[in-house]
């Protein structure tokens, strides 16, 4: 309520510091206005003679044309003095007073909204000044290439720019660029290979797999064709085959790699995430068959061994993963937890690790 009330004061104050001048009587308040400026222009040359900025018989033409329209609005003046009637003024500056806020409230109500809640301006600068700078840049750079074809280096900065915005046709077109006056490597390759197939939805294409392809042939340790010739596997229906990609990506992998996770779970999906056959999906499946009792003693004893391991070594993130998810296929969500509560307590002094087993613990369905 506060902050409406000044807000009317502030629109009545600024009212009267237009309509004040109006209540006043009608004098010959702009006499000599004309005249004013004309002097001030015969100072100013004098000051630009004393300065040197002009030359004498420059100052002396000006100071006759200035000093000829000095007399002409002198003599006029008076004559084109004010003549509207006090009484009039007044009334219209009393109305206009009570008026323009009534005015303003009946437009506002219907059209405004007044019960809108306030939107954080921390949040409003986030969502469009970023943006906004960042499609700036891409415009920048874009010129620049209209102007400079072949810069290999400004097409190498563009791409990644362009796919993150979403503009996969253009990405592609950037980084074909940046192959041409660049010259060949793995990971251009395997850009490319990623923005066509971003392009068509996610879906590795014949061209994307043939562009990862030539970056694994430059390249045969290159995670992300590897990890992309592993998808185009599995969307092909060759689950085993992007299950061995994957593993041997793993493999390799230094323990710190951040796509460590992604791998991981991809992994998981296609039910190649555990190294111990028994802990596989299909694996439990199949133990439905046997006798309860022998079923249960199975599985049981597998998933107590892994669980004895790690008690052991407790650094084993890729462990910890399979015995949750272990967990979670027997439909015991409560020793999932608990196994995902003592993973992160054993992995909490290596922040990487817990990172990749947050992550990992994420893809399960497991968060917090």
């Amino acid at each position: 309520m506060t902050l409406w009330f000044v807000f009317a004061l502030m629109t009545v104050a600024a009212i009267f510091a237009v309509l004040w001048p109006l209540g006043r009587s009608s004098r010959a308040q702009d006499q000599g206005s004309e005249v004013a400026v004309y002097k001030d222009q015969l100072a100013e040359i004098e000051r630009d003679l004393a300065a040197g900025l002009i030359l004498a018989p420059e100052a002396e033409a000006a100071r006759v044309e200035i000093s000829r329209r000095l007399l002409a609005a002198a003599a006029s003046e008076p004559a084109t003095a004010p003549t509207s009637n006090l009484k009039w003024r007044r009334a219209a500056a009393v109305l206009a007073l009570a008026g323009l806020p009534l005015v303003a409230v009946g437009v506002y109500m219907p059209l405004g909204s007044p019960r809108l809640q306030d939107f954080p301006l921390a949040q409003r600068e986030r969502g469009s000044g970023m943006a906004q700078s960042l499609e700036n840049l891409v415009v920048q750079v874009e010129q620049h290439l209209e102007k400079n074809p072949t810069d290999g280096r400004g097409w190498n900065v563009l791409a990644p720019v362009l796919e993150r915005l979403g503009r996969f046709d253009d990405a592609v077109r950037a980084y074909r660029n940046s192959l041409t006056y660049n010259g060949e490597s793995a990971e251009r390759r395997s850009d490319l290979g990623e923005a066509i197939s971003a392009a068509a939805g996610g879906v590795v294409t014949a061209e994307a797999k043939a562009e990862f392809e030539r970056a694994h042939a430059l390249n045969a340790d290159d995670p992300k064709a590897n990890y992309f010739l592993g998808l185009a596997a599995e969307q092909d229906g060759r689950k085993d085959d992007a299950a061995n990609i994957w593993r041997g990506l793993l493999a390799r992998a230094p323990a710190d790699a951040p796509w460590r996770a992604l791998v991981q779970s991809s992994l998981a999906r296609v039910g190649g995430g555990s190294t111990l056959p028994a802990l596989s999906d299909e694996t439990i499946a199949a133990s439905k068959d046997m006798a309860e009792t022998d079923r249960t003693a199975m599985v049981r004893g597998m998933v107590d061994r892994l669980a004895t391991r790690l008690k052991q070594n407790g650094d084993d993130v890729e462990g910890w993963l399979r015995l949750v998810r272990a967990y979670l296929v027997m439909g015991e969500r409560d020793k999932a937890l608990g196994a995902s509560a003592d993973a992160r307590q054993a992995v909490a002094s290596n922040a990487e690790r817990l990172r990749q087993l947050n992550e990992g613990l994420r893809t399960l369905g497991i968060g917090g």
